[in-house]
Parts: C-alpha cells; sequence; structure tokens
C-alpha cells in the first residue's frame, strides 16, 4: 500500500465512515455561534467599561463604578479563561445542562476585559478638540461621546477588534472541557475511534488555520476600505 492509498483510507476513516463528518460540521457550527456571540457581549460590556472609566478620568465622577471596572479587569486578566469558564459551567450554573449558553457568557465577560482597553485606547487617541468641538455645538458630555467621539473611536479600532475575534475563535477550543461538541472536541473523538492522532488532529488544525485566514483577509480588505475613505 503507497502512501497515496494509506492518506485516502486514513481520511475515509476520518470524515466518511459513520458519517464523521456530521461531526466537524457540528463543531465547526457551535464554534462559530459562540465566538459571534461571545464577541457581541464582549464588544458591549468593553465599550461601557471603557466609557466609565475615560469619563471618570476626565471629570472625577461614577467613582465607584471605575473602581468595580478596575476590579473587574484585574481578575478577568489576572486568571486563565479555562478556570473561568469552568466555574462559570460547574458552580455559576451547575443546574444548567447547555453548556453552550454559559460559554458564550464566559467568553464574553473574558472577551470585554481585553475590548475594554483596546476602545479606551481608541477613546484616548481621539482629539481632545473634537471634545471641545462637541461642546461648542451644545451637546452634553453623553452626546459629544455618542455622536463624535466613540464613530471615531470605533472606526480606528476595528482592526483590533477582529483580531479580538480571532483570539476568541481559537480560544473556544477548551469548551470540551464542559461537554460541548466544537472543532477540537470532534476531532479529538474521532480520534479515539480510529485511532489516527495525525488524521483528525491535523484536520482540526486546517480547520482552524482555513477560518483565521478567511478572517484576516476580510480585515485586510476592512483596513483597506477605512484607509480610502480617511484619504477622501
Amino acid at each position: 500500500m503507497n502512501i497515496f492509498e494509506k492518506l485516502g483510507n486514513a481520511i475515509t476513516s476520518t470524515f466518511i465512515t459513520a458519517d464523521r463528518w456530521e461531526m466537524f460540521v457540528t463543531g465547526l457550527g457551535n464554534t462559530l455561534k459562540i465566538a459571534l456571540v461571545a464577541t457581541a457581549i464582549g464588544v458591549l460590556i468593553g465599550v461601557t467599561i471603557a466609557i466609565i472609566r475615560v469619563y471618570h478620568k476626565e471629570t472625577g465622577k461614577l467613582k465607584i463604578l471605575d473602581k468595580i471596572c478596575g476590579l473587574y479587569l484585574t481578575v478577568i486578566r489576572g486568571t486563565p479563561v479555562l478556570v473561568q469558564l469552568l466555574i462559570m459551567y460547574y458552580v455559576i450554573f451547575s443546574n444548567v445542562r447547555n453548556g453552550i449558553p454559559v460559554a458564550m457568557l464566559a467568553f464574553g465577560i473574558n472577551s470585554g476585559a481585553y475590548v475594554a482597553e483596546i476602545v479606551r485606547a481608541g477613546i484616548n487617541a481621539v482629539d481632545k478638540g473634537q471634545t471641545e468641538a462637541g461642546r461648542s455645538l451644545g451637546l452634553n458630555g453623553a452626546a459629544t461621546m455618542r455622536s463624535i467621539i466613540l464613530p471615531q473611536a470605533i472606526k480606528n479600532i476595528l482592526p483590533a477588534l477582529g483580531n479580538e475575534f480571532i483570539v476568541l475563535l481559537k480560544e473556544t477550543s477548551i469548551v470540551g472541557y464542559i461537554a460541548i461538541m466544537d472543532i477540537t472536541k470532534a476531532g479529538d473523538i474521532v480520534r479515539s475511534r480510529t485511532y489516527d492522532a495525525f488524521t483528525s488532529l491535523i484536520s482540526v488544525a486546517l480547520i482552524y488555520l482555513i477560518l483565521v485566514i478567511g478572517l484576516q483577509a476580510i480585515l485586510k480588505y476592512v483596513e483597506r476600505r477605512l484607509g480610502k475613505s480617511d484619504r477622501r
């Protein structure tokens, strides 16, 4: 048996036999769902925290909220995401059997801590004259932030948010610890049935690689479009 026959048999055993490709499809779907929803949660949390911290720095108000946000950032960024996921599933939501919503929330909370710093840096990068211009137009602080500062900040940090989504997509590979069928878990189950670690795990790696390359291409396209709009 030559190498091509061995490769064909390995692929057949990994994907075709017993319709094992369905596990990979299910795993891919769960991976994308968790990453997308978690990113949305992370952006919502991150933008809220960034606004609170910037507002406190500029005005001295919302001191208690700023302290809570600082504690959140310290705890979330200082502990492993796997530990946070396990605490969320086995402690906080111990009565919930469907781990997908729990994983979405856990990864969203984790991502929010990093998105907060990205957004805060984006807000601080906006020229202070923009705030003064908003005030001169009769806008209050909240309206200035919403209508003038945030749109410019979000535009500047879109590439960084895209990279955060890519990181989050790869981090979801640990959801198998709470019995969720993701891409990695599908590959591990197939490996245990075929006793062929190479084909199943390399297949998992290739799926992630294709996803990341596709997302990077989208990010580069967005960056080019943003660059063109800035030059107009």
